[in-house]
């Protein structure tokens, strides 16, 4: 069940789709590249063994370059599948081939599922959102999703956000549920959060 959405919650969330939705094609291509080439070059995610990922929608900083050049590196690389309760199981990603239409308009991996608690095995765990304040206070799309994949990553764990540069230092409303990132990945680099 989704949290209830506070109105500040609401107002930022929809400037920043709108935003979202004025950026150019090209500029979405390349920032998903430049993206992806700073996370391979982070310390966490060239020793990870296996990192949680997702599959970019909707104006997202794009994550099919990293997902490839994850398996390429020969990292076992897991993505969410949404179940009808709003919450996260995880299944492993082989291609884009292996990915198939689901809810809400989501790409999600076919095969066996690893359970909701898999995303606590991965190295590297890699959330959306759409901006993050400097604490690494996350503000997502308002269901939740993330916020419970997040309360099952053990304290230690590499955690990041994917963002554009103008959504990182966003003030963000505070809620009981919300959980924490130390990351945040821009097409200008990878920048710690928090003290």
């Amino acid at each position: 069940m989704a949290p209830m959405q506070s109105p500040a919650k609401t107002a930022v969330r929809d400037r920043l789709l709108t935003d979202r939705r004025r950026r150019p094609l090209a500029e979405v291509v390349a920032a998903a590249r430049a993206t992806a080439d700073h996370l391979l070059a982070v310390p966490e995610v060239r020793r990870a063994a296996t990192v949680a990922a997702y599959v970019s929608m909707n104006g997202e900083p794009g994550t099919a370059p990293l997902l490839d050049a994850l398996r390429a590196a020969g990292k076992r690389v897991i993505l969410p599948v949404l179940l009808p309760d709003g919450d996260l199981d995880w299944a492993a990603y082989r291609s884009p081939e292996d990915l198939a239409p689901a809810r809400l308009g989501l790409l999600e991996p076919v095969g066996e599922r690893l359970g909701p608690d898999a995303v606590a095995t991965a190295d590297v765990v890699l959330v959306p959102g759409l901006a993050v304040d400097r604490t690494g206070l996350r503000l997502g799309r308002g269901g939740g999703s993330y916020d419970r994949a997040l309360g099952r990553v053990p304290v230690g764990t590499f955690t990041c956000v994917l963002l554009y540069e103008s959504e990182v230092g966003v003030p963000v409303p505070a809620e009981p549920h919300d959980r924490a990132v130390g990351w945040a990945a821009t097409p200008a680099g990878v920048v710690r959060l928090g003290s």
